[in-house]
């Protein structure tokens, strides 16, 4: 099917196409009834405006690029979510694409994302280099969500990943465990932070680390659960890189004839919406998914509009949710 183009509803309202563009750029110079006629016009025909075309024309885009690094995790749906309402508020909308968390594909998304010419871009938790950020902010706004930097023309939102890391060892401490192991996230940006976190507690009560290389994804937690089962002897309690890894680790457990958490504590972080489902109630470290959206959503807004120069530098500081994957080790409860 042809897309029908101002011309033609021009031609079903009876009204000139400079008057349809007036329209469509919500004119106050346009009276009611003709601007009624117009609409009532597009909408026969299907007719929307061509986001690109229009940005091309007026030399202003109202177009935000989002990269997120896996569709699969709930935490980036919850963040989009929070950076969507917030743009909508601005005037925004939103053009969505993933880098499958490679910084090959990564590459070419943001490619993707630049060639819309966008008013901004908001990378969520990239592996991409750092010249790749620095010459996509050459170009545009650029934001990161879940990934800090040292470039003063990029500003970044993240939630104190040490902090949080340490809010899971101290909790499991409190219960009575000592054999505690982390399964990190590899690669991820916020690993780091994580698993410097998770060490500096450890240290901090006088128990003795492991950590066990993983990612962020729930095959990464069965694949480090496999790697555990060959120890002699089992940990009491899993400190995990983020929620989809708790539970794909939770799963292999079980498939092991293990009880969670009779023979093993389990804690996620991010505390995302699978989290809370009463079939899992997963205990987890809460990072406010949707503020950060927000906060993303405002810091590339105040560079559009040239209110803000300087880069923006937020923590959030993350808050532990007890459920039902935490208990006391087995042999205390004896």
């Amino acid at each position: 099917m042809v897309r029908p183009t101002m011309e033609d509803v021009a031609r079903r309202a009876g009204v000139s196409r400079a008057l349809v563009s007036l329209v469509m750029h919500d004119s106050p110079k346009v009276s009611a009834p003709r601007r009624d006629a117009v609409l009532r016009a597009a909408e026969e025909l299907g007719y929307s405006p061509h986001m690109m075309a229009r940005s091309l024309a007026s030399r202003t885009s109202t177009v935000l690029g989002v990269m997120v690094s896996d569709l699969r995790n709930a935490f980036f749906a919850e963040v989009v979510e929070g950076l969507d309402a917030a743009a909508r508020d601005s005037g925004f909308e939103l053009i969505i694409n993933t880098g499958g968390r490679r910084a090959s594909r990564e590459q070419r998304a943001l490619r993707s994302l630049l060639a819309f010419r966008p008013a901004g871009i908001a990378l969520l938790s990239p592996v991409l280099p750092v010249k790749s950020i620095d010459a996509a902010a050459s170009a545009c706004p650029v934001v990161l969500v879940s990934r800090s930097t040292r470039l003063t023309n990029v500003d970044t939102i993240n939630d104190d990943g040490e902090a949080g890391s340490a809010l899971a060892v101290d909790h499991l401490v409190s219960l009575g465990h000592t054999a505690i192991v982390h399964f990190d996230g590899g690669s991820a940006a916020n690993s780091t932070s994580r698993r410097r976190g998770y060490l500096a507690a450890m240290r901090k009560h006088g128990l003795r680390p492991e950590v066990i290389h993983s990612e962020h994804t729930d095959a990464a937690g069965a694949k480090a659960v496999a790697e555990l089962l060959q120890h002699d002897e089992l940990p009491t309690a899993l400190v995990t890189g983020n929620d989809f890894n708790a539970i794909g680790a939770i799963s292999a457990l079980e498939d092991a004839g293990y009880d969670i958490p009779g023979d093993i504590s389990v804690i996620g972080y991010d505390n995302t919406s699978l989290a809370a489902l009463r079939h899992v109630s997963l205990t987890t470290i809460d990072q406010p998914r949707m503020e950060m959206g927000r906060l993303a959503a405002e810091a590339l807004v105040q560079r559009i509009r040239g209110q803000r120069a300087e880069p923006v530098r937020q923590l959030l500081n993350p808050t532990l949710v007890t459920r039902a994957t935490t208990t006391e080790p087995a042999r205390r409860q004896r």
